[in-house]
């Protein structure tokens, strides 16, 4: 009989950006190198946060999306996603999800930035001595001092509860080594439970998208410099520095667009800025094909930090930026890991955050290489993504990660099959 696992996360599919496509292509892989996968979730509901139509907000059928079933947990969404509102969030999916029908799992996988709803689930899987793999995307009280999101002692009361939940774990996954540095030397969690799982790119490298239709459908002009910047609009993306590099633009009559993608809490007042800001424009969330062609019309995409970031999150968008064949700026710390990413893949530039003048100085600086050089610079991103980002080796670390956890479930309990990269 194939080995059973059980991931519950907040984010599952239809959502298409941030966490969700990761936790929903593991499962696939993992059902397809034949292990038996369920999932417990929530309400679809990012970024937009709203919950998306034809989802009840009560108890509804099993689904199976991509042979994987998937159990939906209600829960309430919190429209401005402030943090008292999301931690309620997150307790009240944490205690449905840890009495609904989990069977009898060999292992349990707990996504997290959901660190609350994670921690109620781990009670439950101890309760049963299940032995319990958590997958950090982001270090949830990292981002809270970084973006000032929770003053000092509430910082250290949610690190005191984020570290004492990790070292609990049986193992525990990040998607960066940077990430394994900082929970070691910050959080007292052994080294040798720690597997660095990197993020695949979710798109397809060659969309049957019409890159110019795009372009005309948008409104951009052959003369326009799109500078495109996707997925979630909060605090630490820090998007009004982007509306302020337009103006600057404007002011120079740089030939800039600046053109953001997506949703999040932000959003409303970024619409605001748009509405009387030119060269600045803001666009809801699309498909995966349009998001695919999007990055290939745009010229230059962008990430955008605040300004002080250097431990709490790798952006998502990076893996799909790197293979779009497009350069990137990134207008964040030296010392974060964006910036390191950004130059092990050698795709784009570096800027200082928090500066619209320098933004626009990066874009300007940026195009022009990129038409000197007829398109020959800071182009490794795909090479990157084939030798370090592929889906398969991404599945590898995992299953690596799963078999030390119960080396009685290797490959001979499962049946036959091969990742592909």
């Amino acid at each position: 009989m194939a080995a059973r696992i059980l991931i519950i996360g907040l984010n599952y599919s239809p959502e298409h950006t941030g966490i969700a496509p990761y936790t929903a292509g593991m499962a696939r892989a993992l059902r397809e190198e034949g292990w038996d996968v369920e999932v417990v979730t929530g309400l679809p509901h990012y970024p937009q946060w709203q919950v998306h139509e034809g989802y009840p907000r009560q108890d509804g059928p099993l689904e199976v999306i991509d042979g994987v079933p998937v159990r939906r947990i209600p829960h309430p969404v919190p429209h401005d996603a402030g943090q008292l509102r999301r931690l309620g969030m997150e307790i009240v999916f944490g205690l449905r999800a840890a009495r609904a029908p989990w069977g009898d799992p060999d292992v349990v996988v707990l996504v997290t930035p959901a660190l609350f709803a994670s921690a109620i689930a781990r009670v439950r899987a101890a309760l049963t001595r299940t032995p319990v793999l958590v997958w950090v995307h982001d270090i949830y009280t990292a981002g809270l001092a970084e973006t000032g999101a929770a003053g000092g002692p509430a910082t250290r009361v949610m690190r005191a509860v984020e570290g004492t939940f990790l070292r609990s774990c049986s193992g525990v996954v990040v998607i960066h080594d940077r990430f394994s540095d900082y929970l070691r030397r910050h959080m007292g969690v052994a080294g040798e439970k720690i597997t660095t799982v990197r993020n695949w790119t979710h798109i397809a490298e060659a969309p049957t998208v019409d890159t110019a239709a795009l372009r005309r459908r948008f409104g951009w002009e052959p003369q326009d410099v799109v500078v495109l910047h996707t997925g979630n609009m909060g605090a630490k993306q820090d998007l009004t520095n982007v509306a302020a590099a337009a103006r600057v633009a404007e002011e120079r009559s740089a030939p800039l667009r600046f053109v953001l993608v997506g949703g999040g809490h932000q959003r409303p007042q970024l619409e605001e800025l748009a509405a009387t800001t030119p060269r600045f424009e803001v666009l809801p969330s699309v498909d995966n094909d349009t998001y695919a062609g999007l990055l290939r019309a745009a010229d230059i995409l962008l990430v955008n930090e605040r300004p002080g970031l250097t431990e709490m999150c790798v952006p998502s968008k990076l893996t799909s930026y790197f293979t779009a064949d497009r350069p990137v700026l990134a207008a964040v710390e030296a010392a974060g890991p964006s910036a390191a990413e950004l130059a092990a893949a050698d795709a784009g530039i570096r800027v200082e955050p928090g500066d619209p003048e320098a933004l626009v100085a990066g874009a300007v600086r940026l195009h022009e290489e990129w038409i000197t050089t007829g398109g020959t610079t800071h182009r490794g991103g795909r090479r990157y993504v084939r030798e370090v980002l592929s889906r398969g080796a991404a599945v590898r670390s995992f299953l690596s990660a799963l078999t030390r956890l119960r080396p009685d479930l290797r490959a001979e309990d499962r049946s036959p099959a091969t990742v592909k990269s």
